[in-house]
């Protein structure tokens, strides 16, 4: 199978592969007489005033308070739910829990602050696409803010016609983002044994599919790792700890963060949104002071 030509010097086998009131009573005179009447009722009506003036600030303030916009930190403590959904590539087959690419994804997103990340892993071995869409509806379930959908492999290492491997991608895509859920497609490549005609046909899936459905690309999921002997196992195929390392830092992180920035800006602007107008209202206009 081939690559591409920065990858196919590389591999020996198979590789595949984004927050007082304070109220001043005025005392009267025993007997007041009516200038002094007039006085305090003067001043009366001035302390009336003035609690009146500070009440409505008070209020503002409150208001401006309670619908003060989200802080940076508080955004990116959010909750953020990402789907790893795919074959043994994503599940991590051969290495222990802690070392496939969901476990270190989740790692590094708590690293740069974002705390309450959890990153589910749905990877399953000997998954095809086919497989993959017939599980869309128990997966969904996890509610997923951004799924990483990796995808394919299996069906191009038994030769499954092209045409049907593209369908049932096209199928997740739109399954997952009918469910609300941000997608990045991870793109393959698969060694020349097949003849160019096939590896060309595949690799061309990926960067078509994520043009015409508007969807992030990880151009190949495994870049950098495919085909190195250090940084895959015995099989050739399925990357170490290290491997898995370089693609979360190299492959993923790249492209997830940005889609992480468009969803907080997004959840954002739905929130702005729907606010009534006396709130927008009351948002926008300056607390001032009665002298």
């Amino acid at each position: 199978m081939k690559v591409s030509s920065h990858f196919s010097r590389n591999l020996p086998a198979m590789a595949v592969l984004t927050i007082a009131v304070a109220i001043s009573g005025c005392q009267k005179d025993a007997e007041p007489t009516d200038a002094t009447d007039s006085q305090n009722t003067s001043s009366q009506n001035t302390d009336v005033q003035a609690i009146n003036t500070q009440t409505s600030t008070q209020t503002n303030t409150s208001q401006v308070t309670a619908d003060a916009p989200v802080s940076t930190d508080q955004q990116i403590n959010s909750p953020l739910t990402i789907l790893a959904l795919g074959d043994s590539l994503t599940e991590g087959l051969g290495v222990d829990s802690d070392a496939n690419y969901p476990a270190q994804l989740e790692a590094s997103l708590k690293e740069l602050g974002y705390t309450n990340a959890k990153v589910i892993n749905s990877g399953l071995s000997g998954e095809t696409s086919t497989g993959l869409v017939n599980r869309l509806d128990w997966v969904a379930q996890t509610k997923p803010d951004i799924t990483i959908l990796t995808i394919g492999a299996n069906d191009a290492i038994r030769g499954l016609d092209v045409v049907t491997i593209e369908k049932n991608i096209r199928t997740a895509v739109k399954t997952l983002q009918d469910n609300g859920s941000h997608v990045i497609l991870g793109g393959m490549s698969i060694y020349d044994n097949l003849g160019n005609d096939y590896v060309s046909a595949f690799s061309d899936i990926y960067p078509r599919v994520a043009k015409d459905m508007n969807v992030p690309l990880i151009p190949f999921f495994l870049e950098g790792v495919g085909g190195d002997p250090e940084l895959n196992q015995a099989d050739a195929i399925h990357p170490t700890k290290e491997g898995y390392q370089i693609i979360v830092k190299d492959n993923i992180l790249p492209i997830l963060k940005p889609e992480i920035e468009k969803l907080k800006a997004s959840n954002s602007t739905n929130t702005t949104a729907s606010k009534t107008p006396n709130e927008l209202a009351s948002n926008n206009t300056p607390t001032e002071t009665t002298q």
